[in-house]
């Protein structure tokens, strides 16, 4: 991290711009707004955005060097991930302690809470899948819940009420 950007850092985060703990986007060209609910977004070039919930616990990653982000890892709470195919080369992965959740365009949410990751298709496609596992691949309205275990992933088209409970905590 060059000393400007740290600098940049450390008075974004003195004035309280930046709560401390707060994620911020790793890959440079990144640009970061607070929305009235307290949610983060980052607009990132290669047509990706990710909006997190207030107090999530996530970091993006650039692992080929390309200047746009092309992996973040989640550790709690939600994040919402738009992703322009048109725009973006190559995919982009969500961890979590439970899962991988990659995708080549699109958008999703992953929440991270309770031992479990859950993984919810807005548009798109997603295959989801253990560290070590099989994958399943969900489609718009479909999500997934993944624990610790190893039994079988379950594909299920999520209720209106939960789908909209999840995107609410992420502006939609």
């Amino acid at each position: 991290m060059n000393r400007t950007f740290r600098s940049l850092l450390a008075a974004a985060l003195a004035v309280g711009l930046i709560p401390h703990g707060a994620a911020f986007a790793q890959s440079a060209g990144c640009t970061i707004a607070r929305d009235a609910g307290a949610r983060q977004v980052f607009s990132c070039p290669g047509g990706v955005k990710v909006t997190a919930e207030a107090g999530a616990s996530f970091r993006l990653a650039d692992r080929n060097g390309d200047g746009s982000p092309d992996s973040a890892s989640l550790r709690r709470k939600a994040i919402l991930v738009d992703v322009d195919s048109s725009q973006h080369a190559g995919g982009f992965q969500v961890v979590t302690p439970q899962a991988i959740a990659a995708v080549r365009g699109t958008q999703w949410a992953v929440d991270v809470a309770s031992g479990k990751t859950s993984v919810l298709v807005v548009r798109g496609s997603v295959a989801v899948r253990r560290p070590a596992g099989e994958q399943v691949v969900l489609s718009p309205g479909e999500g997934v819940d993944v624990s610790g275990g190893t039994e079988p992933l379950v594909v299920r088209r999520w209720p209106a009420p939960r789908v909209a409970a999840l995107l609410a905590r992420l502006g939609q």
